[in-house]
């Protein structure tokens, strides 16, 4: 089998400087070039693969016990022929509160900006890439499931492929569940304030700090007010339990199952939407996937929907199936 070369960039963001919670806005980002890009001139297509929450480009490339990383399992596609050489970017868009959901939010910073603008202008000018939006996909699991396809509503002429891998959609049924968790931990922390100020040094981290923490990070990016104390809302009452529906649909405002009739033409310009989730998720993405997959197919949309017997997690062998269909569809 031949092998690819993984290459460190260190990338200062313009757009990340003085963010609001004062994360570093340089970043190491590990760029995947495959076996022949030492041996040719020719070009090749992009992918930006995206993690999910909590997760930084970095990540991919670690050991994994019974599995490939993300550069053997593309060194072994690219051999088989499964799919076509390309160069893998992986950005590194972690926050304190854990992820941006790579979108701009004026609690987080600008990382919608920063994929979309920084890093795609500094691979295209440093590597050989198929410079056009044809030649680049956007794909992530979870967290960088969803950030693919706002990417893709977004920005479709930079990214003309998109894959979600369990993407967060239909927030009823995805973050309901932290949120009653949210309720029932806070206090013990001593109030949202409090948590915000020092949640790093918590240990031990149980479930309700895990629900805390996500409901913490989505709040910063879907529900931002620079009038707030910790500079965002929360879409439930602390003290009753009672979801605050103005915030809510604050929240709702970002979620793809509401935002595919708005961005259909940018949908509809896609070479490719991928599409899948397990039967057995333990956030319900199934369900979310299925119904984004109804809203595109009443717009006519085309695109590709799967299921597989799995839950959220351990299931990167599913890049086999999206990275053979985005070698497909580009030209």
């Amino acid at each position: 089998m031949t092998h690819g070369t993984v290459i460190f960039e260190t990338i200062t963001s313009e757009v990340l400087k003085d963010n609001p919670l004062h994360d570093l806005h340089t970043r190491r980002v590990p760029i995947y070039l495959p076996p022949s890009y030492g041996d040719t001139d020719i070009r090749y297509p992009t992918l930006y693969l995206l993690t999910g929450f909590t997760g930084r480009g970095t990540m991919l490339l670690n050991d994994a016990a019974w599995d490939e990383n993300i550069n053997e399992r593309l060194d072994r596609l690219i051999t088989q022929e499964i799919m076509r050489p390309m160069i893998v970017v992986m950005p590194d868009c972690f926050t304190r509160y854990g992820g941006s959901q790579y979108i701009n939010s004026s609690v987080v910073g600008r990382y919608e900006d920063h994929v979309a603008d920084e890093l795609v202008s500094y691979i295209d000018q440093k590597y050989r890439t198929l410079a056009d939006r044809d030649h680049r996909a956007v794909v992530g699991k979870s967290s960088g499931g969803y950030g693919s396809v706002l990417l893709a509503m977004h920005r479709p002429n930079i990214f003309g492929l998109m894959a979600s891998h369990s993407g967060d959609m239909y927030f009823e049924y995805c973050y309901k569940e932290d949120l009653l968790g949210y309720v029932k931990g806070i206090k013990k922390y001593g109030g949202l304030e409090k948590f915000t100020q020092s949640f790093e040094s918590i240990r031990p981290r149980d479930s309700s700090f895990r629900s805390i923490i996500n409901v913490v990070a989505m709040a910063s990016c879907y529900s931002p007010n620079p009038n707030s104390p910790v500079g965002f809302d929360m879409p439930i009452d602390e003290e009753t339990g009672e979801i605050r529906e103005d915030i809510w649909e604050k929240w709702l405002g970002w979620d793809p199952v509401y935002l595919a009739e708005k961005y259909a033409d940018a949908l509809r310009s896609l070479r490719l939407i991928y599409l899948d989730a397990g039967t057995s998720d333990e956030f319900n993405l199934q369900y979310g996937a299925r119904i984004f997959a109804k809203r595109l197919r009443v717009l006519n949309i085309p695109f590709i929907h799967e299921e597989f017997n799995d839950g959220h997690f351990g299931i990167a062998y599913r890049y086999d199936h999206s990275f053979k269909a985005i070698s497909e569809a580009m030209p």
